[in-house]
């Protein structure tokens, strides 16, 4: 399974960028579909996930309000869209997917086997 991660680009503070998540030869139906980050100098981190199936979504905090993720079926696409871009935002973003996460570990990286390559985003202050 190849997830690719793209959309990432340089944006000022207060713009918005969407990012996608496809995947190659694997349908996410099924799947917990979850996007993390990693800034400079610092671990992944959990953003935001989506249950492919019902369309449940959970966000870390800080992104609560500011992004939203949601996924096209016709696609097999999971999107994250932000909004109100900070420059602690910026980091690498890396979308992930499995089939077996259950909700209390939706957050975290271990209880996912897929993942993208990582797209960049750059929030200039």
């Amino acid at each position: 399974v190849q997830l690719q991660a793209s959309g990432g680009g340089v944006v000022q503070a207060g713009g918005s960028l969407r990012l996608s998540c496809t995947a190659s030869g694997h349908s996410f139906r099924g799947d917990s579909v979850a996007w993390f980050r990693r800034a400079p100098g610092k671990g992944r981190v959990f953003v935001a996930a989506i249950k492919w199936n019902s369309q449940h979504t959970y966000y870390e905090d800080s992104m609560k309000g500011r992004s939203t993720i949601s996924r096209d079926s016709a696609k097999n696409t999971v999107y994250l869209q932000m909004n109100s871009l900070r420059a602690e935002d910026t980091a690498v973003y890396y979308c992930a997917a499995d089939s077996s996460v259950i909700q209390s570990n939706l957050a975290s990286q271990n209880a996912y086997r897929h993942w993208g390559q990582g797209t960049q985003v750059t929030v200039s202050s």
